[in-house]
């Protein structure tokens, strides 16, 4: 079975395809191709409130290169989500019809709960230690989404408007920062030590420069230390030192800010980054329902 995530966010559009083959009688899902745009969708409408004329342009002309992509490889299932941005925006429906017009994707704008939903889809605390409470914190463009995981059981999840696109244009305010914090005191707490699941290109990066182990969690000491590392350099240095593209150099480091304050203010040390988007959710929230249908 061929199957194609969409995930439209605030800083890029992702299209990921699988295949997904039955091995010893469980699903095993094999990445056929990964492709991401950075449309930066956010910077128009936390801004102005709306997509403007050529970021339209660059959905739709993303959205059919997907189109073509899909065909090519067959897919069977597939569905198109989009996320903070797009449900901001006052143009968004409209541009969403525009592209069922010419591309036939059908996007969905989910909520930011459904958002925090699908990343935990991925059922990756289910593989691991009974003996800890896990957190999934998924940063993306325009949100970020928490899910509390303990027991085999999804105690809590919200999502908060703060993300690396609206700190980058000064949009978080100290309300928001409140509200996230008081969020954490009072819903993420367990007499198991709780331990982070990181979600988003950013933590994947931040990860792949610590030289951590796969399967082994990064310290909370290497978040704050990478931190203060980029934050005393310009965008320009970041590109330049560690040869970043400009669209992660900009916002790597409010990435970082964000996954500072949730550990800290959960009293969390590491983190695992097991390389889960809300893309793959999608991916396996798709065959489950198609799985339930046959």
């Amino acid at each position: 079975m061929i199957i194609a995530a969409i995930d439209i966010g605030s800083n890029a559009a992702r299209l990921l395809i699988n295949e997904v083959k039955i091995q010893n009688g469980k699903p095993e899902f094999i990445k056929l191709n990964l492709l991401r745009i950075p449309l930066r969708l956010g910077m128009d409408v936390f801004t102005l409130g709306k997509i403007g004329q050529e970021r339209e342009k660059m959905v739709l002309d993303s959205m059919k290169i997907f189109s073509d992509l899909m065909k090519v490889y067959k897919v069977e299932h597939y569905r198109a989500c989009a996320t903070s941005a797009m449900r901001d925006a006052s143009n968004g429906k409209e541009i969403i019809e525009k592209v069922k017009n010419s591309s036939e994707i059908n996007i969905e704008i989910i909520s930011g709960d459904e958002e925090a939903t699908l990343v935990y889809e991925n059922h990756v605390a289910e593989g691991l230690d009974k003996d800890f409470a896990y957190l999934y914190v998924d940063v993306g463009g325009g949100s970020t989404e928490l899910t509390f995981y303990e027991n085999d059981t999804m105690i809590y999840e919200k999502s908060f408007n703060i993300g690396t696109i609206r700190l980058l244009n000064n949009l978080v305010t100290e309300d928001n920062w409140r509200e996230m914090k008081e969020e954490i005191k009072v819903n993420i707490n367990s007499k198991k030590q709780i331990v982070a699941i990181g979600s988003g290109g950013n933590i994947n990066k931040v990860f792949s420069m610590s030289k951590t182990k796969d399967g082994k969690p990064m310290s909370i000491a290497y978040l704050k230390k990478a931190y203060k590392e980029f934050n005393d350099l310009t965008v320009e240095e970041r590109m330049t030192k560690y040869g970043f593209r400009e669209d992660r150099a900009d916002v790597l480091v409010h990435a970082l800010k964000i996954y500072n304050f949730v550990m800290h203010w959960a009293e969390i040390n590491k983190i695992f980054v097991p390389k889960i988007s809300v893309a793959d959710g999608l991916i396996h929230n798709i065959y489950e329902r198609v799985s339930a249908e046959e």
